[in-house]
């Protein structure tokens, strides 16, 4: 009785596995989709149906769409295109099509997870839900009502069988105008139809997921070696994803992961798609690039940037250059600089378009494109005045990546300020996206379809030569940046930023003053990078390193790198521009009291309105250095008494000996002993030992009140410059 019983029990397995096997494995599933052109979206699409192993149909493609402006209602075309080709499969009753739409589509599992799902519907054809009854709203009455789901019928994506799809697309006439959605939508809504054909909606989007108005309804799954998405409200996890309406942006930004684009485990592995090898070229092989610098806007540090673009690790002679400059503070510089570009003759060529003409930015960027294809080029490089390319390799690391616009990842250091936007709100301006944060942290590396990209970024011949999607920079009243993204996403054009490799950075023009002879000297806060590059010495950061010992001329009297050579250039020049040097006599109206115990000749860093600076400079400088030498001290890196001292022999070409109104006191040689003056110093009576010869940048640090009684040296020729500051009076 037993093994009769066994033997019954293995024959209902065998029958449960062989019917299984007949709805899972033996139907036939064939994606159709409807695409005319090879647009971004549709290279999107069908990569994730060859991902996942599907078989697609794609109808359309070469021939003139007459289904109307698809933002707005339309699409009959697909409907008629889509009937001429089911007919062959009328009459197949294993044939299971599954229609979608393809430029806002992507997959993210292959037939065996589809099929599962479609028959846990029990129907015979099954249409993706949304929450909008588009595009007659009088409709959604007469909708079944549904409990907990989505409600109305979105015809981006349905599946059935094919006698079944056949019936349903061959029920009326269809104009290539009308509007498909609606078609569907009235097959459904009657009842006999929907019946007699077994149509159900994926009222819990269990194969197709709708984002329009659905943001709040989804959210990424990372699994080892892939990356889905689930809807949260229903638990499910949808197959077929579709960026309808307004949400193309939302696609885009998880189409970034699915479809084993991006893991946790191996990051980006649609990044390794696509490249181009530069490696197997000769350099005249190179592509031919168009590097068009512009300068916007008054600008920080614009000399290092262009020196930056200068010293780009690519062939010159496959670079042809164009500069422009609309602001007149940058004339000279930008003027001297393409000018040199163009007498060493190592580019290809060099184009300076002239200041102050008529031309205006919109019409200068469209130029930049204009002049790319007049020679030729493969690729146009736009780079904006605030980008700094650290890396050289910048260009040759855009061009490998192969994407047709692509822009570097830079950011403004310590601020959340990039080269792109992760998402957009309504109006078309800055949204943050959900992994924005940790792009720019470089917690996730890779290459990400972005709707706004500026500041650098390579755009392909392709499109470039291609009047559909040409770059334009003129948008209604947009800056010029904001109206060559927004006709991107227009044309569907796909932006990308990579964060793949580290390119470079942005400066901050927001704070940018521009009344001084140095501007970039009052940058210290704003661009803290830049400044330090350009004005404190490289060797500082070793003089700070507890396990570097520091020089002591004297005792207690410690020498410190601090400035370059440049910052105390500049400071001089600052100073000799304002010219209000003090007469080196007791009365000196610039102090509290009127009375100068110990003068010299000199100006206060409140005259050149530099004070707040220097004294920035005291905390985050020499602050640490005190700190460092003299144990214990914890300093506050006050001073009243910040000053440049000038001494010459036919004016003041000592000082007596005093004791300083600090607890200590640094004293930065300006110029150069020996070359620009002679003799002067430092002599600390006391110890009856001297400093001299002091050198360019560096301070001479000494305790000011009890133990340091001192006293100037003369300066025999020549003029003498130094920085004095009494700190922690």
């Amino acid at each position: 009785m037993a093994s009769i019983f066994n033997n019954l029990v293995f024959l209902s397995v065998l029958f449960h596995m062989t019917t299984v096997g007949f709805c899972v494995e033996d139907r036939d599933l064939l994606v159709v989709t409807v695409a005319t052109n090879e647009t971004d979206g549709y290279h999107r699409f069908m990569r994730s149906t060859r991902v996942y192993g599907l078989k697609v149909m794609v109808l359309g493609m070469g021939v003139s769409w007459e289904g109307g402006d698809m933002n707005l209602a339309g699409g009959g075309h697909k409907i008629n295109l889509l009937k001429e080709a089911l007919e062959k499969y009328k009459e197949d009753d294993k044939k299971l099509i599954l229609f979608t739409d393809s430029y806002d589509v992507i997959f993210t599992d292959g037939k065996d997870a589809i099929l599962q799902k479609f028959d846990s519907l029990e129907a015979r054809v099954v249409f993706g839900a949304e929450d909008f009854c588009w595009p007659n709203s009088n409709l959604a009455t007469q909708y079944p009502r549904v409990s907990f789901g989505y409600k109305y019928l979105n015809s981006g994506g349905f599946i059935g069988y094919a006698p079944e799809v056949y019936k349903i697309v061959s029920a009326e006439k269809v104009e290539n105008t009308d509007d498909d959605q609606l078609y569907y939508t009235k097959v459904f809504l009657d009842k006999k139809s929907r019946d007699r054909l077994k149509i159900k909606l994926d009222t819990q989007a269990k194969i197709f997921q709708n984002l329009n108005g659905q943001f709040s309804d989804v959210s990424l799954k990372f699994t080892e070696d892939d990356t889905h998405i689930t809807n949260t409200v229903y638990q499910t996890f949808p197959v077929v994803i579709h960026g309808n309406g307004p949400s193309k942006i939302l696609l885009n930004s998880v189409g970034n992961y699915i479809a084993k684009s991006w893991t946790q485990e191996d990051g980006c592995l649609a990044c390794k798609e696509q490249m181009f090898n530069l490696g197997h070229l000769s350099e005249e092989e190179y592509p031919r690039v168009l590097v068009s610098v512009f300068v916007i806007k008054p600008t920080p540090f614009l000399e290092e940037m262009l020196d930056k673009v200068e010293r780009l690790n690519y062939p010159k002679n496959r670079i042809n250059l164009l500069v422009y400059n609309q602001v007149a503070l940058h004339e000279k510089l930008v003027d001297s600089w393409a000018e040199k570009q163009e007498k060493n003759k190592l580019y290809s060529s060099v184009k300076l378009l002239p200041f102050g003409g008529k031309l205006k930015e919109w019409h200068a960027r469209n130029l930049a494109t204009e002049q790319c294809l007049a020679h030729g080029c493969d690729a146009l490089l736009n780079i904006d005045s605030e980008a700094h390319l650290d890396n050289p390799d910048t260009l040759k690391l855009l061009i490998s990546h192969n994407r047709p616009v692509l822009a570097a990842m830079m950011i403004k250091k310590g601020q959340a300020w990039s080269t792109f936007w992760g998402a957009i709100n309504n109006e078309g301006f800055y949204a943050r996206s959900m992994d924005y944060m940790d792009i720019i942290n470089n917690n996730r590396r890779g290459i990400w379809n972005v709707p706004y990209i500026s500041g650098i970024y390579l755009i392909q011949k392709s499109v470039l030569e291609n009047p559909e999607t040409r770059p334009n920079y003129i948008n209604k009243l947009f800056d010029a940046d904001m109206a060559m993204a927004a006709n991107m996403r227009e044309k569907g054009v796909f932006m990308y930023v990579s964060n793949l490799d580290d390119y470079g950075h942005l400066t901050d023009p927001d704070y940018f003053t521009t009344k001084y002879l140095y501007n970039d000297m009052w940058q210290m806060k704003a661009n803290k990078y830049d400044w330090e590059q350009r004005y404190i010495s490289e060797e500082y950061w070793q003089a700070l390193d507890v396990k570097n010992l520091n020089e002591m001329p004297c005792p207690d009297v410690y020498w410190f790198p601090i400035f370059t050579p440049r910052f105390c250039e500049e400071l001089i020049n600052l100073a000799n521009e304002n010219g209000e040097w003090s007469d080196g006599g007791n009365q000196d109206p610039r102090l509290a009291g009127g009375y100068e115990n110990v003068p010299t000749i000199d100006i206060h860093m409140n005259q050149l309105e530099f004070e707040q600076e220097w004294l920035w400079i005291l905390r985050h400088y020499v602050k640490p250095l005190a700190e460092k030498v003299y144990l214990g001290y914890d300093s506050a890196a006050r001073a009243l008494m910040n000053f440049i001292v000038r001494y010459k022999p036919t004016e003041q070409p000592l000082l007596r000996p005093h004791h300083d109104s600090s607890t200590y006191t640094i004293n930065v040689g300006l110029n150069r002993p020996t070359i620009d003056y002679k003799g002067g110093g430092a002599h600390f009576i006391r110890y009856n030992c001297s400093v001299v010869n002091t050198r360019v940048g560096w301070a001479l640090m000494h305790p000011g009140r009890l133990t340091h009684y001192h006293e100037g040296l003369p300066t025999t020729e020549g003029t003498r410059y130094i920085m004095v500051s009494f700190i922690d009076p």
